[in-house]
């Protein structure tokens, strides 16, 4: 079998970006995801409108009756943007960016790029926990439930991470085999907790992503995703300190226990809140942070920016085409990226790493 490359020696591509070029590329290809966002859905939904309602020319010289309709169609089409279109796409944004910063930050701290928060136990805890406060507190609020499911989410790392502490150092396939083999272990206790309990049909709500029931006053709580990222961002350093080793922490004053917890709050909270909002979505922490820092390098402050635009839009990208595939029904956006995403890590596993 290949043998994988630690973090501190991720070979880099023969081509690389500068972190503007890139940033503004991937902005770009946002803000046009974003217009083909907008644009698609089961519903009728044009842009002509705002076009003539802009035009001085057609507000001059339309009839009554012209304007009138076109004011019905501009009202019509405005309720939709702002119901249902745009509150998706922020959720998308939301969700691809905050999830692909949780397993940069992830990767970094355990030093071994074959790691994300799905492979560690936290998606997996985080759902269990929302299957058990939905069967025994079936009232709970929505702030109540990601509160179990974060807690659930932090027990699961923690056992993860106790774990891998018995693994060979040098052995770093086995880093993301064992998160596998233990991720695997709790969705099939929840999956027995819930065909005891006839719950089947609802966890299966939360096992796969899928933005095709956000509206506006349900995506509310991916904002905390955002802000975490952002403060992640704050801390780039000092986390990219921690992921050269124990010894340079230590000698530059970072205190590395205090890093490793803010990083298991950080993806404990984004798993859980992300599963309670739109359903787990594998792979999106695992391919996009391989992705750049085989353009940039490992240093946070320069890679966590181009990673969130990224996240975005490669789950952008994936729900579009999971609209389209089947119009008009929608496959799931977690079945789009996990296809993708499935093909992308079997390839990181198996390819060998060019010498140094």
């Amino acid at each position: 079998m290949a043998r994988s490359v630690p973090l501190t020696q991720s070979p880099r591509l023969s081509w690389s970006l500068s972190p503007r070029l890139l940033n503004a590329l991937s902005l770009v290809l946002l803000f046009a995801l974003i217009l083909l966002s907008l644009s698609i859905g089961v519903a009728d939904f044009s842009w002509q409108w705002l076009v003539d309602s802009a035009s001085p020319l057609f507000a001059m010289f339309s009839s009554g009756t012209a304007s009138q309709t076109t004011s019905q169609a501009a009202s019509t089409d405005m309720q939709l943007l702002m119901v249902s279109r745009i509150p998706r796409t922020i959720a998308i944004i939301l969700t691809g960016a905050s999830l692909a910063v949780a397993g940069m930050i992830l990767q970094t701290v355990l030093k071994n790029r074959f790691v994300e928060p799905s492979m560690v136990g936290a998606t997996q805890s985080a759902g269990l926990g929302l299957l058990l406060i939905s069967l025994y507190l079936p009232a709970s609020s929505l702030l109540n439930k990601m509160l179990v499911a974060t807690l659930c989410a932090v027990v699961g790392m923690v056992i993860f991470m106790r774990l891998i502490k018995r693994l060979p150092p040098t052995d770093y396939l086995m880093v993301p085999l064992v998160g596998i083999v233990f991720g695997a272990i709790i969705e099939a206790v929840t999956l027995f907790i819930a065909y005891q309990t006839e719950s089947v049909q609802m966890l299966s709500v939360w096992r796969f992503g899928d933005f095709s029931t956000i509206l506006a006053g349900r995506y509310e709580l991916l904002y905390l995703t955002g802000a975490l990222a952002i403060g992640a961002y704050i801390l780039a350093d000092k986390l990219t300190i921690v992921g050269l080793g124990d010894a340079i922490a230590i000698n530059l004053g970072v205190n590395k226990n205090l890093m490793t917890w803010f990083v298991i709050m950080t993806v404990a909270i984004i798993s859980s809140v992300v599963v309670v909002t739109v359903g787990a979505i594998p792979f999106v922490g695992l391919i996009v942070p391989n992705i750049i820092s085989r353009i940039m390098g490992d240093k946070l402050r320069h890679c966590l920016p181009a990673v969130a635009l990224m996240g975005a839009s490669f789950v952008l990208l994936c729900d579009i085409i999971g609209r389209s595939i089947r119009y008009p029904y929608e496959v799931p956006v977690a079945t789009i990226f996990g296809v993708i995403g499935a093909g992308v890590f079997l390839w990181l596993l198996l390819r060998q790493p060019k010498a140094s």
